[in-house]
């Protein structure tokens, strides 16, 4: 599976990295927001997990973008925000999942597989 982390927090993303990367996984990192627009809009990924609070362009304004411009990966948003309005506004936004932190990475890992497995199953 080919997942693109957007998360300006390198110690997280080493994290990341080292959990999927370990598991067979082809990651990709981007450690700020239009280096993972970029990214996300050249490249095909099986799925895309933003954090919303990155600099030069955050996760939400990437996930609608990547809405507009017609791409379908799925997106899971990895962030601090936990309001239930910020939950809401990222699934409107176009996210299909909603991931708050601090997380398990076992959590999140779950979390990506049914989405990637959604995804095949409406291909």
């Amino acid at each position: 599976m080919k997942i693109l982390f957007v998360e300006d927090n390198r110690d997280l993303s080493t994290n990341l990295f080292d959990y999927f990367d370990a598991r067979g996984h082809d990651i990709d990192l981007a450690n700020e927001g239009l280096a993972g627009f970029e990214l996300a809009s050249t490249d095909q990924y099986d799925v895309i997990v933003l954090d919303w609070m990155l600099p030069n362009m955050d996760g939400l304004t990437i996930c609608m973008r990547l809405r507009a411009i017609g791409k379908h990966t799925p997106i899971l948003m990895l962030t601090a925000r936990d309001s239930t309005q910020d939950k809401i506004t990222g699934l409107e936004a176009g996210a299909d999942d909603y991931v708050i932190k601090p997380f398990s990475m076992r959590n999140l890992e779950e979390r990506i597989l049914a989405l990637v497995s959604g995804a095949a199953i409406k291909k």
